[in-house]
């Protein structure tokens, strides 16, 4: 890879990681602060309708006619909080698997692709990246689930997994190759000292 490219996939990948903290905290302050109603969708309800049965609404929650959104007028703290466990996960989780790949980057350009150092942090970006989507996944998915049960309290309405699980796969593979890649380090390492 061209080593000007490389330094430059590094440095936009780094500003990208630092806009994705920015919104991070700017979501999470600006929301907090926020003294609007806290809506959340959901599906449980898909196929019932406000007419025909009396669904268990808290008060001062509004359903639409099909149910599936409710939105709570003047929430708590913790509702507010709640909903922002609805996308602070991704935000926090997208920052810093740019910041590694962005240092993945920067020892590719300074000491080549196949050295020690990036088949290290290769494999710890693959590591974060499988571990990180499910537990992000599970945070929104709780975040979500809690909220929806304090609006309107059911049995049944458990926590989910938020979010495509097609990321773990792209880390079991980041991982695979790390550890490829560490070792074709030793085995020219073992030949250098050789020859």
């Amino acid at each position: 890879m061209d080593s000007r490219l490389t330094r430059i996939l590094a440095s936009v990948t780094f500003a990208l990681a630092v806009l994705c903290g920015l919104a991070f905290v700017g979501t999470g302050v600006t929301h907090m602060l926020d003294d609007g109603a806290v809506c959340v969708q959901t599906d449980f309800w898909r196929n019932a309708s406000l007419a025909s049965e009396k669904l268990p609404v808290s008060k001062g929650v509004q359903a639409s006619s099909s149910t599936t959104r409710l939105c709570q007028d003047g929430p708590s703290a913790a509702q507010r909080a709640a909903d922002l466990g609805g996308e602070l996960p991704w935000l926090l989780f997208g920052s810093l698997a740019l910041l590694l790949f962005s240092r993945l980057l920067k020892a590719v350009h300074r000491q080549g692709p196949f050295t020690d150092t990036v088949s290290q942090r290769l494999s710890t970006l693959g590591w974060f990246v499988t571990l990180g989507t499910p537990l992000a996944g599970l945070v929104v998915g709780w975040s979500q689930s809690w909220l929806v049960g304090s609006m309107a309290p059911v049995v049944g309405s458990g926590p989910t997994l938020s979010g495509s699980l097609v990321l773990v796969l792209a880390g079991l593979a980041a991982v695979i190759m790390g550890k490829i890649m560490r070792e074709g380090v030793r085995m020219r390492e073992d030949l250098e000292g050789t020859i």
